[in-house]
């Protein structure tokens, strides 16, 4: 139970046990559905820390969508932020949200994820949230991460 909220609330989207980031909690299970639903295409940014240094050519592989066990990937938002002796840092914007896909499709590149954090999910950014703290939504937020219902 969160602090001053006393009603159930679920989550939207996983995070697996050893990714950290942007977690939203609702009791709209309309919401959560549209957001978390692949034919919404809610786009989830995330940061990650390769095994390896990546070249371009396996980043490629990422953009263009990557085979996995359960399918191809779509398409990928890779951006290289950058590269250190042993590593490279990376931005991710997948539009799925297979179980441990991020991870997966580093897999399948041949490297592996030593660090992964959401950043963002749709328009909605983490900044300068601290790590275990939570703030409620704007109504300007909940309508950029989901369209208004029609009425009925």
């Amino acid at each position: 139970m969160l602090e001053g909220i006393s009603e159930f609330l679920g989550t939207v989207g996983r995070l697996d046990l050893d990714t950290s980031g942007l977690l939203l909690l609702t009791n709209d299970t309309q919401f959560a559905e549209y957001v978390t639903n692949p034919k919404s295409k809610s786009p989830k940014t995330y940061l990650v820390k390769a095994s390896t240094v990546l070249s371009d050519e396996q980043l490629d592989k990422l953009r263009a969508g990557v085979e996995l066990n359960d399918g191809a990937t779509l398409p990928a938002i890779v951006k290289r932020v950058r590269d250190s002796e042993k590593y490279t840092h990376l931005e991710i914007t997948i539009t799925e949200g297979r179980n441990r896909q991020v991870r997966r499709m580093l897999e399948a590149v041949e490297s592996k994820v030593l660090k992964l954090v959401r950043v963002a999910i749709g328009t909605l950014e983490i900044g300068g949230l601290p790590i275990g703290k939570w703030r409620a939504l704007t109504p300007e937020e909940v309508l950029q991460l989901k369209p208004a219902r029609p009425r009925v």
